[in-house]
């Protein structure tokens, strides 16, 4: 008995780690991403001289679901969104955020990217812009930078 369970431990060693490498891709891949996203003038499109700036996580669910919020200190903002082009250059609105605060702008709920846009934020192709009366075409932006 001690010969057969000898010989069955590698065996069962291999399935035991093949479940784990498994299930940690699953979750992985359930669970989705988290974007910390940090927003300056700097990287406005052309850049803003600004004190204004930003911070905040957005998450990405692997089935397009989107969610989270920025909070901002020195912009007074008028509206806020995620815009879809790269750094450097300035896209259309893809996604508004609401005001939930004197300066926090969510997602709203029920919130879900569409196949292309979902292509986008994977390529680093998606930014948060918030706008002001100062600057109507933005004053501060941030570029989502996935994992």
């Amino acid at each position: 008995m001690d010969a057969l369970c000898m010989a069955a431990r590698p065996a069962l060693s291999a399935i035991l780690a093949s479940a784990v490498i498994a299930v940690a891709a699953y979750s992985s891949a359930a669970i989705g991403e988290d974007v910390k996203v940090t927003l300056s003038g700097s990287q406005e499109v052309p850049p803003v001289k600004t004190a204004g700036t930003g911070s905040g996580t957005i998450s990405i669910s692997a089935d397009k679901s989107v969610s989270g919020s920025v909070t901002t200190t020195g912009v007074a903002g008028t509206m806020a969104h995620v815009h879809e082009a790269p750094a450097g250059k300035n896209g259309p609105v893809i996604l508004p955020l609401s005001k939930s605060g004197d300066n926090t702008w969510s997602v709203p709920a029920g919130a879900k990217f569409n196949d292309a846009q979902y292509k986008s934020f994977k390529a680093g192709n998606l930014y948060i812009n918030v706008h002001s009366a100062a600057n109507p075409g933005g004053e501060i932006r941030g570029q989502l930078k996935p994992q």
